[in-house]
């Protein structure tokens, strides 16, 4: 049953219910001893007797608590009342990605500026070796003054990184049955290794994070189907869908930042979001026009084909001759 309003939860005063998630039931309340306005989540009361929901509950909580960045949902006291579990956390006014999706596609200069903070956010979290794994819509709330703040780590895990950056064991922070072989996640934002059940490093959120920004440019989830087993197959042998077809303004550079994100391969995928940030930012919007422009090429974009590379030489003698052609001209006239 839901807490009413004037209840206490520790010294927190709950105000009203904001949401209930798949994790718990969040309220807004009120820190008197610093007289500020904060979100409280809580389990509910039928499940924070259940060891499994408990375990993951407290696994955000540590995840979120070791995290200090602008993009990253400020985490203010962890505690437990009556046994109730809760977590208090900065109060936010706006609303979630998936709140702002349903009235249509995001403006192409906006995905870009949404996307870069969340890779700011998560290449922070990745810093202290802690990799999302259900980077969706409902997990990216944006403020009413365009601020991005990544939500719910409760499937984050830790992870040892070797100099490499390649992920070589994972720490023993989570349940046994978080072990690789679980398929963890929300489906339609899985990565291919997710879905086999394997062990997943920060490309997993490379991956989900270019799922994320093919949906706020068209609107339409990538590899969504009727079913979860379809999704799954869709995730593991679909390519991704033609996005022109949906946005026209997407450009082919932009393309290509979505496309290598979303490789079935890993090790084909940006190495981590400080590179996805950087091939984001060449990646500008005209202020005069509604489709993109490139400042910079970035180095993954591929060659020219042989076939366009042997063409220009050509046309390049095409002037010459013509130009050459035109002085003659003008001595026999003379």
């Amino acid at each position: 049953m839901p807490l009413t309003s004037g209840v206490h939860l520790g010294p927190y005063e709950i105000y009203s219910l904001l949401g209930v998630g798949g994790v718990g039931e969040v309220y807004r309340g009120r820190d008197p001893r610093l007289g500020r306005d904060v979100a409280i989540k809580v389990l509910p009361a039928n499940a924070s007797s259940d060891p499994g929901r408990l375990q993951r509950f407290e696994q955000e909580a540590r995840g979120a608590a070791a995290l200090n960045h602008p993009n990253i949902l400020a985490v203010y006291d962890v505690g437990v009342y009556d046994g109730v579990p809760y977590i208090v956390s900065e109060l936010l006014d706006g609303q979630t990605l998936r709140d702002r999706l349903s009235s249509g596609p995001v403006p192409v200069r906006t995905a870009l500026d949404y996307a870069v903070q969340i890779a700011h956010g998560l290449a922070a979290a990745h810093e202290k070796g802690i990799v999302h794994r259900d980077l969706k819509p409902d997990n990216v709330f944006v403020t009413a003054d365009g601020r991005v703040k990544l939500l719910d780590f409760g499937l984050a895990r830790l992870i040892d990184q070797e100099t490499s950056g390649v992920v070589s064991s994972v720490v023993p922070t989570s349940p046994p049955g978080m072990n690789p072989g679980l398929v963890l996640g929300t489906t339609g934002y899985m990565s291919p290794e997710q879905v086999r059940g394997a062990i997943v490093d920060r490309r997993t959120d490379v991956f989900a994070l270019g799922v994320v920004l093919y949906e706020m440019l068209t609107g339409r989830r990538a590899f969504v189907r009727e079913t979860v087993p379809e999704t799954m197959s869709a995730i593991l042998r679909n390519d991704l869908p033609d996005i022109h077809s949906s946005n026209p303004q997407v450009s082919l550079p932009l393309e290509q930042v979505l496309r290598r994100c979303v490789d079935k391969d890993p090790a084909r995928r940006f190495e981590g979001m400080h590179d996805l940030a950087v091939a984001l930012g060449t990646i500008e919007v005209t202020s005069t026009s509604s489709t993109t422009a490139v400042t910079s090429v970035p180095q993954f974009v591929p060659p020219l084909p042989e076939k366009r590379r042997a063409g220009l030489p050509i046309a390049a003698l095409v002037v010459v001759a013509l130009a050459f052609g035109a002085i003659v001209a003008m001595v026999n006239g003379c």
